[in-house]
């Protein structure tokens, strides 16, 4: 006999919460193998534009972080490919070279203490969008973990190699933990590699969706008071980890040279 048709939705979103936790968690992947698990993610999920884009993760040391080799596509990098480089862009960990914008990323690390993880790409549709010099607009129900969490540069810097660059970005991006840069790309923060990873997706959807939908008619707003509902009810961590660990598994399906062999994504 049912018990719940009567319960109020605050107690059933309590108890779905409760059972979130009790059923995922942490998938004790290193943070180099989610940092790769996240690059061959993203390549599947129409990020890749070329050698353009870095995904960086903290390193355990304060003022390093781990990034990919300039040279390497997303498709091809592995946990064993990655650099640790510190703020300077300096390799201390692999070899080669990481690739010059990631100085923006050493910025908006000192800026931001919560953010643990940067994915910055040129995905096809963020692309596109930024060519109109408008914000994003999130209207669907997917999209709304980036709900009144997405800033607007609109004025394009130039390439983002210099300490200028940096300090627009970091202030552009502010407390957000999502950005869409005109004439360039998006960019990510994240307090974990799983929710930077979730995010860099949502982006990407959020800004097709808002094409497809202004070609056909004018976009509607969402109710704020149950858009900022939605965007808290889907941007935990259990809701992160749960959502990584299918994209992971997915990807090592498809790119299995990516972890050390033999390692599994629960």
């Amino acid at each position: 006999m049912t018990t719940t048709l009567r319960e109020t939705k605050d107690a059933l979103v309590r108890r779905a919460q409760r059972q979130m936790r009790d059923h995922f968690g942490d998938s004790q992947l290193t943070t180099r193998q989610k940092l790769a698990l996240t690059c061959r993610v993203l390549f599947d999920g129409g990020h890749d534009a070329g050698l353009a884009g870095q995904i960086t993760g903290r390193g355990e040391e304060p003022g390093t972080y781990w990034t990919q080799r300039l040279g390497l596509g997303f498709d091809e990098i592995t946990e064993d490919n990655l650099l640790l480089v510190n703020e300077d862009l300096e390799v201390l960990e692999g070899e080669g070279m990481p690739n010059p914008a990631n100085r923006f990323h050493s910025w908006i690390y000192r800026e931001r203490e919560d953010v643990n993880c940067i994915v910055h790409t040129h995905s096809l549709h963020t692309a596109a969008l930024s060519m109109l010099e408008i914000p994003l607009v999130v209207s669907q129900m997917d999209t709304t973990p980036l709900y009144e969490d997405c800033a607007f540069l609109k004025d394009w810097p130039g390439i983002p190699v210099g300490n200028e660059e940096g300090e627009i970005i970091a202030s552009a991006l502010g407390d957000k933990r999502a950005v869409l840069l005109a004439h360039h790309g998006q960019l990510v923060a994240g307090g974990t590699v799983e929710e930077a990873c979730h995010l860099a997706l949502l982006i990407e959807r959020a800004a097709k969706l808002q094409l497809l939908a202004m070609a056909a008619g004018t976009l509607q707003p969402l109710p704020p008071e149950q858009a900022r509902e939605a965007h808290d009810w889907t941007s935990t961590d259990r809701r992160h980890q749960a959502n990584f660990a299918y994209y992971a598994r997915r990807a090592l399906r498809n790119h299995p040279d990516c972890l050390t062999e033999g390692t599994t994504v629960r």
